[in-house]
């Protein structure tokens, strides 16, 4: 029966769904639904109708072949999203940009309402980002097709000046609401900040948080956005207990621009175009990521030594009579006729 699952591999409607992407395994699960609900329903049949039964793959290879396009559409879905989500961004960061620039060359009251206006649509579609962007945009508006959005925080107290202070420490690390794993990191006073942070983002990694230096040399520390929830208050250090953690805010913030002096201005001016180069860069790893999944989803060519195989396999379960065979066959079925079986030995 394996055999029987590169059968269906290899037939138009398995093909159909892997040339679309992961997207359309949705349809073929929908699909072999209907057909096994229809297959409950056939009554016993004789042996005219048998015969002209034709034979496809078994449930549980195809239930196989489903699996493994859902977790490429879940890869696909956040590419997907992203690239919707930014390519709306981009607009409105081109379009303020050119409204931040008429109203630092004076023209008008009209270009004053104007930009008023785009300024408060950013800070809508930056508020709902992480409805409509997915799990892969985050709030710097970089995309991470991997590991999804993170969240970057701080943990009070920690600077890499505290750190080398002193003699050399050990500290203890404990990350969720029941302590979590226990985790230790010596840090020596001659240690350079980015050995510091190297040595803290190997000691919590196990807990899925990560760190490092920002822009100015300090430390920051990230973790998956989505998980930020339950452990922004768990996090424990030895002889200080639970320490308090800040999240570091959005790099672009509409709602708390100037827009009444020439100096701010400028300054919102050159946000907007920071944040337009990230999401430039965000969006073609976006569409890299997309394409990526749609070549992951290409089905191999099947060698014709097995093809062999899988038709003696085919002419051995279309002899059965069997409700398990009979299953199979209807529910592989579905979707195939003539033209597309045509259509696919023309291609030989």
């Amino acid at each position: 029966m394996d055999a029987l699952a590169r059968t269906a591999a290899a037939s138009p409607a398995a093909q159909g769904a892997s040339g679309n992407g992961a997207a359309v395994s949705g349809n073929t699960g929908a699909q072999g639904t209907s057909a096994t609900g229809r297959a409950h329903a056939v009554q016993p049949l004789d042996a005219d109708s048998r015969a002209i039964t034709r034979t496809p793959p078994t449930s549980g290879p195809l239930r196989r072949g489903v699996g493994m396009n859902q977790n490429l559409q879940s890869e696909v879905a956040r590419a997907q999203q992203a690239i919707d989500y930014l390519a709306r961004v981009a607009s409105q960061l081109e379009a303020l940009k050119a409204d931040l620039s008429a109203r630092l060359s004076g023209r008008g009251a009209a270009a004053s309402r104007e930009l008023e206006s785009r300024v408060r649509q950013l800070a809508v579609a930056l508020e709902g980002r992480r409805q409509q962007a997915g799990d892969g945009v985050d709030a710097a508006l970089d995309f991470d097709g991997v590991a999804g959005a993170q969240q970057r925080f701080r943990i009070q107290g920690m600077t890499v000046a505290s750190l080398k202070s002193g003699s050399t420490q050990t500290m203890g690390f404990s990350v969720g609401s029941a302590g979590g794993p226990q985790l230790a990191a010596t840090i020596e006073p001659d240690m350079t900040p980015e050995q510091i942070a190297q040595r803290l983002d190997r000691t919590l990694a196990p807990v899925k948080v990560r760190a490092g230096l920002d822009q100015e040399g300090e430390l920051v520390f990230t973790t998956r956005e989505s998980t930020f929830g339950g452990i922004k208050d768990a996090i424990a250090v030895t002889g200080r207990g639970r320490v308090d953690t800040a999240p570091l805010p959005p790099t672009l913030d509409p709602k708390n621009w100037e827009l009444g002096n020439p100096d701010a201005l400028r300054q919102s001016l050159r946000e907007v175009v920071q944040a337009l180069a990230r999401v430039r860069r965000s969006q073609d790893a976006a569409s890299m990521a997309l394409s990526g999944a749609m070549a992951k989803n290409a089905q191999p060519a099947i060698p014709s030594a097995e093809l062999a195989m899988i038709a003696q396999d085919f002419t051995a379960t279309a002899a059965s009579h069997d409700y398990d065979s009979l299953l199979a066959i209807t529910s592989a079925l579905v979707g195939v006729s003539r033209d597309r079986v045509t259509a696919l030995l023309g291609m030989r």
